[in-house]
């Protein structure tokens, strides 16, 4: 078994949280793994994409363009930025609520209609599966736990390799124990989102 995960967003939204949890749920279930992360010029705005590997005879951390199973992409544009990493089989899951860069917000560019993007990653691949993670988030407690609701969507898709229990488990024992609680209740709403 072999499968690639591309994960991708803006710092800030938990994307490198969600490959550590994701991760250590693959080793947890006796997978190899392998992760790499690219970070853009912000810690906060910038691009992230984060690479997870799981499966037999993993050699490196990186993979080619059109090698993902699933794109889970955080926010809206940077998972149509990163459609290469796809192909028409692959699943992609994506956040509605996006982020919007510093030029958009001081009236310098305009972020483009969220039906163009639905649009154009629908040309690539029938398989996309849309969530307002944001908003789901904020009915969860707190819109901080976007990135618990996106792990949680991941594990509800066809043929994720891993449980959910050992998805959900993997992000409890990541986050501080204040959080716990919090970061439970928006995977298990991420989780039944997918469901229906």
């Amino acid at each position: 078994m072999k499968y690639v995960i591309q994960i991708v967003g803006v710092g800030g939204q938990g994307v490198l949280l969600a490959s550590m949890v994701l991760g250590s749920a693959a080793m947890n279930a006796g997978h190899n793994v392998a992760m790499s992360e690219v970070h853009g010029m912000a810690q906060r705005g910038g691009s992230v994409l984060s690479t997870l590997r799981i499966g037999k005879d993993i050699t490196s951390p990186l993979a080619s363009d059109g090698e993902a199973d699933m794109i889970l992409g955080f926010e809206p544009v940077e998972t149509c930025r990163n459609l290469t990493l796809g192909n028409k089989d692959t699943m992609i899951v994506m956040n509605l609520d996006p982020i919007y860069p510093s030029t958009v917000t001081a009236g310098f560019s305009q972020y483009p209609q969220l039906s163009d993007v639905t649009d154009a990653i629908s040309k690539v691949t029938g398989n996309v599966m849309t969530i307002g993670a944001t908003s789901i988030a904020e009915k969860a407690g707190k819109a901080v736990a976007a990135n618990a609701v996106m792990i949680g969507a991941a594990a509800a898709v066809k043929g994720f390799p891993l449980s959910k229990d050992s998805v959900r488990d993997s992000l409890l024992s990541l986050v501080p124990e204040k959080f716990r609680e919090l970061n439970a209740k928006a995977f298990d709403m991420g989780y039944d989102a997918m469901q229906k």
